[in-house]
């Protein structure tokens, strides 16, 4: 098996050409013709995520978030993505991400997130043409009050707490998400008539919302974590005999930590 086998099925799902420009999905280290044995998913391609491929004999990490996003004018084991690229390349493990092409297909990131929140008719928030694009939108089987959504989201996405604007005072049908950073897409849920829209990474401003329109903040690292379960089955439903695990510290790899 070839680097390339894994990756085509990740890209006959998510095409690299269709991430964002400023993305760097694909493969960030090795080569597309390596051979490859075992494959280990994770969300970030941390030093610890490395050291577990390396423990489990995988020559190819495959994660969300790419390993080299910003670039690396220097090369420093006190950095933990310095520290990530010299024991990957050193161990012979190739490396590659699905991040914003796996946010734009509507069963990728915020297609997820609609799933698990049951709703129905979903479509996607903001199209980049007719197939893909970011978010996602849907409604609920009946209406709920606020607090009711509060409960539902605290419950689907295990949350132990949630930042949220001041609770609508009516009742919530339609609800707009994106996984990650979504603070670019606040215009587009209230267009779509949702009357609630959850995201990550949401800033004090945001939070001054207009009438009949609540933001809540469910965290960046939970609300996009499942598409590494989607990643895998992919892979596993291809190749069902071929050796493809998940991180066992894959839902302890949250770098936030609440008090």
């Amino acid at each position: 098996m070839k680097v390339s086998d894994i990756t085509k099925v990740i890209e006959d799902f998510a095409p690299l050409s269709i991430q964002e420009e400023w993305d760097n999905s694909g493969l960030c280290i090795g080569s597309a013709y390596s051979e490859v044995h075992s494959v280990l998913f994770g969300f970030d391609c941390t030093p610890a995520l490395v050291d577990e491929a390396i423990e489990v004999g995988a020559d190819l990490i495959i994660t969300h978030h790419p390993l080299l996003f910003n670039g690396i004018k220097k090369i420093d084991p006190s950095d933990p993505v310095s520290l990530a690229l010299i024991k990957a390349v050193k161990a012979g493990i190739n490396v590659y991400a699905a991040h914003t092409t796996a946010d734009k297909v509507i069963s990728g990131v915020s297609g997820a997130m609609a799933r698990r929140l049951g709703l129905r008719d979903v479509e996607i928030l903001e199209k980049d043409g007719e197939t893909f694009g970011l978010g996602a939108v849907g409604s609920l089987p009946k209406p709920i009050s606020s607090a009711e959504a509060v409960s539902l989201v605290k419950k689907t996405f295990n949350l132990k707490m949630v930042r949220t604007s001041k609770p609508v005072g009516i009742p919530i049908s339609r609800i707009a998400m994106c996984g990650g950073s979504g603070c670019s897409l606040i215009e587009e849920a209230k267009a779509s008539g949702a009357q609630l829209y959850l995201c990550g990474d949401i800033s004090y401003h945001h939070f001054f919302t207009p009438e009949g329109f609540m933001l809540m903040d469910v965290g960046h690292f939970e609300s996009e974590v499942e598409i590494v379960s989607i990643l895998f089955s992919l892979i596993k439903k291809k190749f069902p005999t071929f050796a493809v695990r998940i991180s066992m510290n894959v839902n302890n790899s949250n770098p936030i930590f609440y008090f």
